[in-house]
């Protein structure tokens, strides 16, 4: 089992920043692609932003320009920062992996979610 372990989440201001960060722990699993979603009330899960294991990353349009992917494969982290936030960024997000141990098919991972709350 992969286990992700997020923090850096929040209450900000409108136009202020965050960062965000979640670990994955799991013994001899190959981390894949890491990604960050989102959900705020009433609404689906989205993604946000993901980077594969060699840096390519993939950003929501709503995003783009503000937000900023990165990881470090050594210590199985993935970063985001957050910058010139708005109201509708409100949401819990989550942290996403595809691992797998050798020989083994990907499986998906989830952590358990942080808030952020940006206040107009």
């Amino acid at each position: 089992q992969v286990q992700l372990v997020e923090s850096g989440g929040g209450l900000v201001q409108a136009g202020g920043s965050l960062r965000l960060s979640c670990a994955a722990s799991g013994s001899s699993y190959m981390i894949s692609v890491m990604a960050w979603y989102r959900q705020a009330p009433g609404k689906e899960r989205e993604l946000v932003a993901s980077i594969s294991s060699t840096g390519s990353t993939h950003y929501a349009d709503s995003v783009k320009g503000r937000f900023t992917i990165s990881r470090d494969n050594g210590k199985n982290t993935v970063y985001l920062q957050l910058n010139s936030l708005k109201a509708e960024d409100t949401a819990v997000y989550y942290c996403n992996t595809w691992a797998r141990k050798l020989l083994r098919p990907l499986e998906q991972y989830w952590g358990q979610g942080t808030q952020v709350t940006v206040s107009s």
